[in-house]
């Protein structure tokens, strides 16, 4: 059970509420002893909100609640770390996060724009830039010939092996994506929609 330090603060600590699965930060609430025990037990996110000055479960009017999937705590004991499954937008402007779209999702999307970088640098040593300029053919070519690596990989027993190949693949579907101006945004839209 979480205890953090509520006297250290005054009361009131920071949550910090981030997306369990693309672990894109959502936004920032603040709770005191009973907004975390009522989080706890009901497993939604209930803040204590500073202007109405009372408990506010996220969600209790648009529906667009936070599921608690794990709660911790900062090495001071004053700060926590919420991970959540978001049922809607979270922030009231209609948007994924409090902060704006286009923050950082990860490394695959930090990935994806150091590709972008590179194809946009005309570097003659870069990899990535000469298999772009070689044409869609090569680059959809080459995501070929990784997916089949990957295939081969799965049917033995070398776990590095399969890493390296997977890895290899999905570097190289980043790179067609580029080639076709697409984004993985695009292609998680798609993979949403069809989660409905």
């Amino acid at each position: 059970m979480i205890q953090p330090d509520f006297d250290k603060t005054g009361g009131l600590i920071p949550a910090i509420i981030q997306d369990y699965t693309t672990a894109q930060v959502l936004m920032l609430g603040y709770m005191n002893a009973e907004a975390l025990a009522k989080t706890q037990a009901e497993g939604r996110v209930t803040f204590f909100s500073r202007s109405k000055n009372r408990l506010w479960t996220k969600g209790e009017t648009s529906g667009n609640y936070l599921n608690v999937k794990d709660i911790t705590i900062d090495c001071d004991n004053d700060t926590m770390l919420i991970q959540v499954q978001p049922t809607g937008v979270v922030c009231h402007t209609g948007t994924e996060t409090c902060f704006g779209e286009g923050t950082a999702k990860g490394f695959l999307y930090k990935l994806e724009q150091t590709i972008a970088n590179r194809s946009e640098s005309g570097d003659e040593n870069s990899y990535t830039n000469s298999l772009l300029k070689r044409g869609i053919n090569k680059v959809a070519q080459k995501v070929g010939e990784e997916a089949i690596e990957v295939v081969i990989e799965a049917k033995d027993n070398n776990a590095e092996l399969f890493k390296n190949e997977s890895a290899d693949l999905l570097f190289h579907f980043l790179v067609l994506l580029r080639a076709k101006g697409f984004t993985l945004e695009d292609i998680e839209e798609v993979l949403k929609s069809r989660a409905k």
